[in-house]
């Protein structure tokens, strides 16, 4: 059954809901079947059917921060990205980068 744009737009809320709820039980088992299908289809032509998974992002090594802030150490930047307000404030105060840079042989 084909349904047009100008049916379903003359269709009420009530009978538009059953139509989705109606959808919605149907469309799993004919997906798991399209796919079952494709599945063995490719099989038959020699490739290996490998199941779907969700990839998981790439880890990222924790970046150790660069600069604090001298007013409030708790605050501190790796140099990556857009600088912190606290930043680009002391910048503009006179104060250089290097002035806040983090001095790794104290720690």
């Amino acid at each position: 059954m084909k349904l047009s744009s100008d049916m379903l737009a003359q269709m009420s809320i009530d009978q538009l809901w059953d139509l989705y709820r109606q959808t919605e039980a149907i469309l799993p088992g004919k997906l798991a079947a399209k796919q079952k299908t494709l599945e063995e289809r490719l099989a038959k032509l020699g490739g290996a059917v490998a199941p779907h998974t969700v990839r998981a992002r790439r880890r990222y090594p924790k970046i150790l921060p660069k600069y604090r802030n001298p007013s409030n150490r708790s605050e501190t930047w790796a140099g990556r990205g857009k600088q912190p307000r606290w930043v680009t404030n002391l910048l503009k105060s006179g104060k250089r980068i290097d002035d806040l840079r983090i001095d790794r042989a104290a720690m």
